[in-house]
């Protein structure tokens, strides 16, 4: 198990940041998704999410507010046997204003709200209005956990956008690779990316792939 920090040769700490993209939820197209609940298969999923998150030994867990975030933080907070911690601030980009879009269209809105991070095209918040409110939240948990590894538990898109601003990798291509659920590993204070743990994989049946991973 990794130690809380790690010394670095020349005398740094060193701590890890987890970003957790949520697990698998139920779909329920009439209900705006920030309103979803996990579904049986992403309960199942947070066992085997809370072992891998376990080797960070992690001082704190924090989740947002929304339902499926908030529920795969709980479920890997009790095998962990520890709490979390509800943060306002770390939601999803909202889109509690955008309709039902098939998974092709829903992947083409959302290259053009990555793409043209000022405009308006998605939602009720700009690109970079998300990143925005997400980084200082983000700045405000870290700041509480100083040279602490500490898991949050989000979504994938102001995940992306965190990561592309912090690391220079391009947002599109790292929300595209994030399954549900996922993981990123950032070192911190210096932010750079250890690791991306693209899907915690369950064996069949329970391993069933959603036909959409908003």
């Amino acid at each position: 198990m990794l130690s809380a920090t790690v010394l670095m040769s020349q005398g740094a700490f060193v701590s890890y940041l987890i970003l957790v993209k949520h697990a698998l939820p139920a779909i329920i197209p009439t209900l705006p998704a920030n309103q979803w609940h996990l579904s049986e298969v992403g309960r199942t999923q947070c066992a085997l999410l809370a072992d891998q998150l376990a080797t960070y030994a992690p001082a704190a867990l924090v989740s947002s507010l929304e339902p499926k975030a908030l529920e795969t933080a709980h479920l890997v907070a009790q095998r962990m046997r520890t709490s979390v911690q509800i943060v306002n601030g770390l939601h999803e980009h909202d889109r509690s204003n955008t309709p039902w879009l098939s998974s092709e269209e829903f992947d083409r809105a959302v290259a053009a709200f990555f793409h043209r991070p000022t405009e308006l095209v998605l939602g009720c918040e700009t690109a970079q209005q998300a990143s925005e409110r997400f980084t200082k939240t983000l700045a405000e948990v870290t700041g509480r956990h100083v040279e602490q590894n500490v898991v949050v538990f989000t979504h994938g898109t102001v995940l992306s956008l965190y990561v592309a601003r912090a690391t220079g990798i391009e947002p599109f291509s790292l929300w595209k690779r994030l399954g549900l659920p996922s993981f990123v590993v950032l070192t911190f204070p210096q932010v750079e990316i250890s690791m991306v743990l693209e899907k915690v994989a369950l064996t069949p049946p329970a391993a069933a792939r959603a036909t959409d991973e908003r």
